[in-house]
C-alpha cells in the first residue's frame, strides 16, 4: 500500500507527459556532441556545465527519483539504457552520470518519509555514494551525529546535490559496524584531485571532504549498502508505488558495471566501423579493410561478444525487476547470481576490445586521444574497480557457492 502524506502532497515532474521513449530519443540526440568533446572532458576532469544543463533540461537527473517528489520514476531499465548510450558516446561522461544519478534508487529505498521529504525536495538528485567506510562519526546529542573525514572516488561529485558514504560506529556489542549517511551539498567540499589516472579521466571521481558535519539520525542507516535485506530494510516499499524501491541494492550496484562496459565497448566498435570504411589494408592486395576477410572476422567476433554482453546484462536487469515484486525472493544468492552475470558481461566486452578491436585498429588509431585508445584506457581502469576487480573477481564466487548450498 502506498501511503499519502497530507502535509507533503505529490509534486508533479516538470513534464508530466514525458515518456521513457521520448527521453531516450533526447539522449540519442545529445550523444554525438559528447563524442566530439571527449578530450575536453578529460582535460576538465568532468563533463562541461552546459552538458550538465542539457542533462537537467532533458530530465536525466529525475529518472529514478520517485514520482511523488517531482521525479519521473521511469525505473532501472530506462536509466541503464540512458547510461549505456552516454557511455557509448563518452565513457567518462557515462560513468560520471551513472554514478551520480543512480543513487536516487537506494535513497528512495532505504530512508523513511521524513528523510526523503527533505532529500528529494529539489527534484533533481545527483549523489555520489562510496562503499569503503572512512572518517569518524561521534554522537553530538539531540539525535545527531558529528561526521568528519575524506572519501575518495566520488564519481559525479562536480554537479552533485548530495553525497552518501559509509563510516564505522560502535554497534550494540561495542564492535564497529557500518553506518550509511547522506549529506546535502552545503555540508561537504570537493577536492581537485582527479584526472591523473590511466583512464576515466573525465569521470568526475574526485574526493569529498566532510568537516564536522551535523547529520540528523533520519539521514543515517545502520547498514552497509552491500548487505541490505529488502525484506527488512526497504522502507520505500511503503511509500512509493514502484516495487523497484524495494529491490536488491548489491545487485543493482554491480549491474551498473556491466551496463557501462557494454556502452564503452559499443563505442569502440563504432570507431572500428569507421576504420573499416575509411582505411585500406597495409600489404598487397591493397583494398578497403571492410573487404578484407581478416578484418571481417575480427569485426564480427567483436560484434557478437558485445551483443551477447548487452543481452545478458539487460536480461539480468529484467530478472532484477521481477524479483522486486516479492521482497522475499531477493535473497543473497539471487543478488550474487545477477551480479556475476554482470561480471561476465563486462568480461565479454573487455575481450572484444582487448583481443579483437584494439590490436587490429592500427598504431595510428591507438595514439593518445584516439577513440579506441581512450576506450581501451577507460576499460583498463574499469577492470581495477573495487566491485569488478576485487569483489566480483573472487569473493562473489565463493560467497555465491556457500549461499547456494547453505554452507
Amino acid at each position: 500500500m502506498v501511503t499519502r502524506d497530507r502535509e507533503h502532497p505529490p509534486t508533479p515532474p516538470p513534464e508530466p507527459d514525458l515518456t521513457p521513449e521520448a527521453l531516450l530519443a533526447r539522449v540519442t540526440q545529445l550523444a554525438p556532441g559528447l563524442t566530439d568533446r571527449q578530450a575536453e572532458t578529460e582535460r576538465r576532469t568532468f563533463y562541461a556545465p552546459d552538458v550538465h544543463e542539457a542533462f537537467t533540461r532533458a530530465g536525466l537527473y529525475r529518472i529514478l527519483v520517485p514520482r511523488r517528489y517531482g521525479g519521473y520514476e521511469f525505473g532501472v531499465d530506462t536509466f541503464f539504457r540512458v547510461a549505456m548510450t552516454l557511455a557509448r558516446a563518452c565513457p567518462s561522461t557515462g560513468w560520471m552520470y551513472l554514478f551520480g544519478a543512480a543513487h536516487a534508487l537506494p535513497v528512495a529505498t532505504l530512508f523513511d518519509r521524513a528523510a526523503q521529504d527533505e532529500l528529494f525536495r529539489d527534484g533533481d538528485f545527483i549523489c555520489p555514494l562510496t562503499v569503503v567506510p572512512s572518517g569518524t562519526a561521534e554522537r553530538a546529542g539531540d539525535g545527531h551525529w558529528r561526521i568528519t573525514g575524506t572519501w575518495g572516488y566520488c564519481s559525479g561529485a562536480p554537479f552533485a546535490t548530495h553525497f552518501a558514504a559509509h563510516t564505522l560506529v560502535p554497534g550494540a556489542d561495542g564492535e564497529p559496524e557500518p553506518m550509511l549517511f547522506v549529506l546535502p551539498r552545503e555540508q561537504w567540499e570537493r577536492l581537485d584531485d582527479w584526472g591523473g589516472q590511466l583512464g576515466l579521466r573525465g569521470s568526475g571521481s574526485h574526493s569529498i571532504v566532510v568537516r564536522d558535519a551535523l547529520v540528523p539520525d533520519r539521514f543515517t542507516r545502520r547498514v552497509h549498502l552491500s548487505q541490505v535485506s529488502p525484506a527488512t530494510d526497504a522502507l520505500g516499499r511503503q511509500l512509493h508505488a514502484s516495487p523497484e524501491y524495494g529491490g536488491g541494492q548489491l545487485s543493482f550496484m554491480l549491474l551498473e558495471l556491466g551496463v557501462l562496459a557494454a556502452g564503452m565497448a559499443r563505442g569502440a566498435l563504432d570507431a572500428y566501423e569507421e576504420l573499416l570504411l575509411s582505411r585500406t589494408t597495409i600489404y598487397p592486395p591493397i583494398h578497403d579493410r571492410v573487404d578484407d576477410a581478416d578484418y571481417q572476422f575480427r569485426y564480427a567476433e567483436a560484434h557478437a561478444l558485445i551483443d551477447t554482453a548487452e543481452a545478458a546484462v539487460f536480461d539480468a536487469v529484467r530478472q532484477w525487476r521481477e524479483l522486486c515484486e516479492d521482497p522475499a525472493t531477493v535473497t543473497r544468492a539471487e543478488e550474487l547470481r545477477l551480479a556475476l552475470v554482470s561480471r561476465e558481461a563486462a568480461r565479454l566486452c573487455w575481450r572484444a576490445v582487448e583481443s579483437q578491436l584494439f590490436p587490429t585498429a592500427g598504431s595510428s588509431a591507438v595514439r593518445r586521444g584516439e577513440r579506441i585508445e581512450r576506450v581501451w584506457r577507460d576499460m583498463s581502469m574499469m577492470r581495477s574497480h573495487g566491485g569488478l576487480g576485487v569483489f566480483l573477481a573472487h569473493q562473489a564466487n565463493r560467497e555465491f557457492t556457500r549461499e547456494r548450498f547453505g554452507r
